[in-house]
């Protein structure tokens, strides 16, 4: 188990944790732009898409040789899997392995925003939209890769957030409370203006 790194790299990574205050104070004692109906069909796919998203992880490790036990069972795999650093892993992709993960983040930014216009129709409707999918999503991805291969271990363990414009490498907690705080500041402002209703 690492020891608990306070900040994210490069060190605007941790402006994020801003996200889910701003979004609370812009939403709260406002119309919400979101029904409940908009907000679970959006988490569904966010649920969906996440654990798709974490596959694709364990293909990439297995491709590279950097899942041991993936021939085996999933119970053996789950086992085998322990160990695993993402932050110094990312340094023995192939270059070419390398430049479609950046091709394949940028398409699931595309994706997210895609599904944000669809269900949404104003501008602060998109934003509670994207930011209610993307957090969303990225628990879940988190919760898919614990699922099938047992990583991460511990929420100290070092992950490579995104590769766009440059590595981002965070703990696992940082990106984990973020989203978890952004899917509660949203919860909280549509619970709240539901009430005033």
């Amino acid at each position: 188990m690492e020891k608990l790194q306070i900040w994210a790299h490069p060190w605007w990574v941790n402006l994020l944790a801003l996200i889910p205050f701003i979004t609370y104070a812009a939403f709260r004692g406002r119309r919400s732009p979101l029904n409940w109906r908009q907000l679970t069909a959006l988490a569904i796919f966010a649920a969906a898409f996440g654990f798709v998203e974490g596959a694709v992880v364990v293909y990439l490790r297995a491709a590279t040789g950097l899942l041991p036990g993936y021939m085996g069972t999933l119970s053996e795999l789950q086992h085998s899997s322990t160990g695993y650093r993402q932050d110094q892993s990312i340094s023995q992709f192939p270059q070419s392995l390398l430049t479609i993960e950046v091709y394949r983040e940028a398409a699931t930014m595309i994706m997210l925003v895609s599904v944000t216009i669809l269900a949404a129709s104003s501008t602060s409707a998109w934003w509670a939209a994207f930011l209610w999918l993307f957090a969303l999503w990225d628990i879940a991805y988190y919760a898919g890769l614990w699922l099938t291969i047992r990583w991460p271990a511990s929420l100290t363990d070092l992950d490579v957030l995104f590769l766009i414009p440059v590595p981002w490498i965070a703990q696992i907690w940082f990106p984990l409370m973020v989203s978890a705080l952004t899917v509660l500041a949203i919860a909280l402002s549509h619970s709240g203006r539901a009430r005033q209703s």
